[in-house]
């Protein structure tokens, strides 16, 4: 698999550090967040944490760097990058896990090349229904 070169300065959008903004987001292109996201971050691309920006979010990605803070679950197609000045709190799932030495990283990590996890949860929940309570047989004598 070939290596895909990112270029952090090639952004199709991007969050000022003074803006807060909650809700869904779902872009193409290279996205940047220098302020503060609270919500859901779905996209294929790749999504660039500044070192002002705080992101609370459940995130779906192509790539993530994390220069700055991400809480919640992170799951990404193909690698996760923690800066030294990145914080990660939660649960991170991806192919490739890089961390740069001076980074803080609280969370469980599954280095997998399963796109989704709650996925296949769901799918095995719906597998295994719980059966009929079984009722007692009227002819059984003790």
């Amino acid at each position: 698999m070939e290596e895909k070169i990112i270029d952090e300065n090639k952004l199709t959008g991007f969050f000022d550090k003074d803006t807060e903004i909650k809700g869904d987001l779902f872009f193409e292109g290279s996205f940047r967040i220098d302020g503060r996201f609270t919500g859901k971050i779905e996209s294929d691309s790749v999504l660039i944490v500044g070192d002002n920006g705080k992101v609370d979010a459940d995130i779906k990605i192509g790539n993530i760097i994390i220069n700055g803070e991400v809480k919640g679950t992170v799951e990404a197609k193909e690698k996760v990058e923690i800066n030294a000045s990145g914080r990660v709190i939660g649960t991170v799932i991806t192919p490739k896990l890089s961390v740069e030495e001076g980074a803080y990283l609280e969370a469980n990590c599954q280095i997998t090349n399963q796109v989704s996890l709650r996925r296949e949860e769901e799918k095995a929940e719906e597998v295994f229904q719980p059966l009929p309570e079984k009722k007692p047989d009227s002819g059984y004598q003790s």
